[in-house]
């Protein structure tokens, strides 16, 4: 009967150690994913922040130079060069 018991003791010990485990693990992952999202979330709003502003200045008929990868291209709006002619 002991002999039992203590099985039965070591059993729920080692379920307990292996829930407790794969909480902490589901935790991490649900930590790292909410970091992964306002990240996203982030960049999403420099985006179109940057964006606008690019359409804000040239709405104003100034020319906006838009620099990436050793490439310049020069931004006008339309409305501005139609209004010329």
């Amino acid at each position: 009967m002991a002999k039992t018991t203590i099985i039965i003791l070591v059993l729920i010990i080692l379920l307990l150690t292996a829930v407790v485990y794969i909480g902490y693990d589901k935790y991490n992952i649900y930590q790292i994913q909410k970091q992964i999202t306002a990240y996203q979330q982030g960049a999403q709003a420099g985006y179109q922040q940057a964006i606008i502003q690019v359409m804000q200045q040239a709405s104003t008929c100034q020319q906006v130079p838009l620099f990436a990868n050793n490439e310049t291209i020069t931004v006008i709006s339309i409305s501005c060069l139609q209004n010329k002619t």
